[in-house]
């Protein structure tokens, strides 16, 4: 609890990314660094608010955190070295320090795709992005979106009537819903994936806050769907925003008079891939056509599980076991069980349900 507290207090730092901690850590030891006078701290790097917001009130906004954490068993912290840390995420520009998550955090470090658009949809476009979503999670993707009005929304609801997983990242704390109108969305979204932010749980939610949320969302993303879309508009920034780390992106075109489709077409034109169903994009993905497996994948599909693979298998019976009970029965960290569960899950043995993990039964 000591070293998560070190996290959150860094955390609480404006600025302090997962690379830039990393740079520090070659230095400075996560223990030491927190303690650390103004001084000291402004000579290893970090800028004079940096300094003072870390030595002033860096371990009471840690106290905070850890209040919120005790609060809930669907409450939790994924720090930048947490095995449940989305890899893609890592290799943004400014990747978070750690990420507060309500749901399933295990969820995390599966591919996702991120389905982005209009906060004012037209009777297409909304058929559009829950028709979408449903037949991806049917195919094994995971939907991730920012639960805005709109296209966000009809995305996740998608996913969820498609009897999937979705995430939704947020551009405020995990203690308020914005919007409002989406409480209940978001209690489902809990029950059936995860609510996500970089942000402490007590922050409310700022304008400039959401397209800092963007680039999570892209991020941890493998490609970027843009249903509708304005020619000036969040939904091309994340478009950018994942070309820029050279993640795919996908445009549904619409009437070429609909100013909703506007920004669909002018990324088509350069170089978003058009798509009007399912069946394009995984005809872009053809190394993804089954189920949406890797060759990677589809080899740890057929090779056998190893022993600690075995151990952990015979804790997971036919319903939901949650994954600090696995933990505890297989005698494993829940950091070994989540990279454990993860392999099993590809390989087809276990499969992720609200409540934890079961087991996959053949014939």
């Amino acid at each position: 609890m000591d070293e998560l507290r070190n996290w959150l207090a860094l955390a609480s730092v404006h600025g302090l990314d997962g690379l830039k901690f990393q740079s520090l850590s070659e230095h400075v030891p996560l223990a030491e660094l927190v303690r650390l006078p103004i001084s000291t701290l402004r000579n290893v790097g970090l800028t004079p608010r940096q300094a003072e917001l870390l030595a002033v009130h860096g371990l009471r906004r840690a106290d905070m955190a850890l209040e919120w954490l005790a609060q809930s068993d669907e409450h939790h912290v994924v720090t930048f070295h947490d095995p449940r840390y989305p890899p893609l995420l890592k290799q943004i520009k400014h990747p978070p320090l750690l990420l507060f998550v309500k749901g399933q955090a295990e969820l995390l470090p599966r591919q996702q795709l991120a389905m982005v658009g209009t906060r004012q949809p037209t009777p297409t476009g909304r058929k559009v992005a829950q028709n979408f979503a449903a037949e991806l999670v049917q195919q094994g993707y995971l939907i991730t979106s920012g639960m805005a009005r709109g296209i966000d929304s009809e995305s996740h609801k998608g996913a969820l009537q498609g009897g999937g997983f979705t995430i939704a990242v947020l551009g405020h704390g995990l203690q308020q819903i914005y919007p409002a109108s989406n409480k209940a969305l978001a209690e489902q979204i809990v029950a059936s994936g995860a609510l996500v932010s970089e942000f402490f749980p007590d922050v409310q939610a700022r304008a400039e806050f959401f397209p800092q949320r963007n680039r999570i969302v892209v991020g941890v993303s493998s490609a970027t769907i843009v249903v509708e879309a304005a020619l000036k508009s969040g939904s091309l920034i994340s478009a950018n925003l994942a070309a820029e780390c050279s993640r795919d992106v996908f445009a549904v075109p619409g009437p070429i008079y609909s100013r909703q489709s506007a920004g669909c077409h002018w990324l088509i034109q350069q170089g978003a891939k058009l798509v009007t169903c399912v069946a394009d994009i995984l005809e872009e993905w053809q190394f993804f056509a089954q189920n949406g497996l890797s060759p990677i994948a589809e080899a740890e599909k057929k090779s056998a599980p190893d022993l600690s693979m075995q151990q952990l298998l015979a804790n997971v019976g036919d319903d939901a076991t949650a994954i600090d009970v696995i933990a505890q029965r297989s005698n494993m960290s829940v950091a070994d069980v989540s990279i454990t569960l993860l392999q099993l899950e590809i390989a087809g043995e276990v499969a992720v349900v609200p409540g934890g993990y079961i087991r996959v039964r053949s014939g």
